[in-house]
């Protein structure tokens, strides 16, 4: 049986996120996005017109973070920022909660949060995907709340992490997870079916791609998309 290349290319979004990326290496990354065919490029908000001028007739969309990486923008400020990225060209929106605000169990908050920033994508056809950043949450108890009020209001993903969620130490050093296997599973089984889960944060070979999918992950944020693909092809993807 023939495996499909764009049964992995279709489940990246290729991402264009570093803070030190030039406007030559976001073209470049969305150039990559392109020429791979993959999900999405995801890409800081205000290169969304760039990545729309070069993705414009392709499959490949435009994704846009919101909030990112902290989360620490006011609720107005998500809806805002979600509202330009979708007018200058975003059909998909990946926006970070409010970490501390999960933390002090302000569900209300929380709740309003993902409900406001996903009735203003989906009020113009887009969809949201809700970050988590799973590594500041050491209690399963949050991840579990948090995927029961996106079963509530209905998004279209749940998303592990931003890539930038670096947890001090009490040694001074920082220690970074990302995706990881029993966050995933704790995400696919406590979310509806309806809502797909998306990994991300340290995932860079085609192994470990397929390790997530296994666990029910339909996307993946990586910026090894070349390395993947490339090596899918190698073993036979076409």
């Amino acid at each position: 049986m023939e495996k499909s290349l764009a049964s992995i290319s279709k489940m990246i979004d290729h991402s264009l996120l570093h803070p030190a990326y030039t406007d030559e290496e976001l073209k470049a990354g969305c150039l990559i996005a392109k020429d791979y065919n993959v999900a999405s490029a995801c890409i800081k908000p205000y290169a969304v017109k760039l990545a729309k001028e070069i993705l414009d007739g392709t499959s490949v969309s435009v994704c846009a973070v919101v909030g990112f990486p902290h989360g620490n923008n006011c609720t107005e400020i998500k809806v805002e920022e979600a509202k330009r990225a979708i007018e200058d060209g975003a059909t998909e929106i990946d926006f970070v909660i409010n970490v501390g605000k999960v933390l002090s169990d302000d569900w209300e908050y929380v709740s309003n949060e993902i409900k406001s920033v996903n009735d203003e994508a989906k009020s113009k056809n887009a969809i949201v995907k809700v970050i988590f950043e799973n590594d500041f949450l050491k209690d399963d108890r949050y991840k579990i709340r948090l995927c029961h009020l996106c079963n509530q209001h209905r998004v279209a993903f749940v998303k592990t992490s931003t890539g930038y969620g670096f947890v001090k130490q009490k040694d001074g050093t920082y220690l970074y997870r990302g995706a990881v296997d029993k966050d995933v599973a704790l995400m696919r089984r406590e979310c509806i079916p309806e809502i797909q889960v998306k990994a991300a944060g340290g995932i860079r070979t085609l192994d470990e791609l397929l390790k997530f999918k296994a666990l029910g992950a339909t996307r993946i944020g990586t910026t090894s998309t070349v390395a993947i693909l490339e090596e899918a092809k190698q073993r036979g993807y076409r």
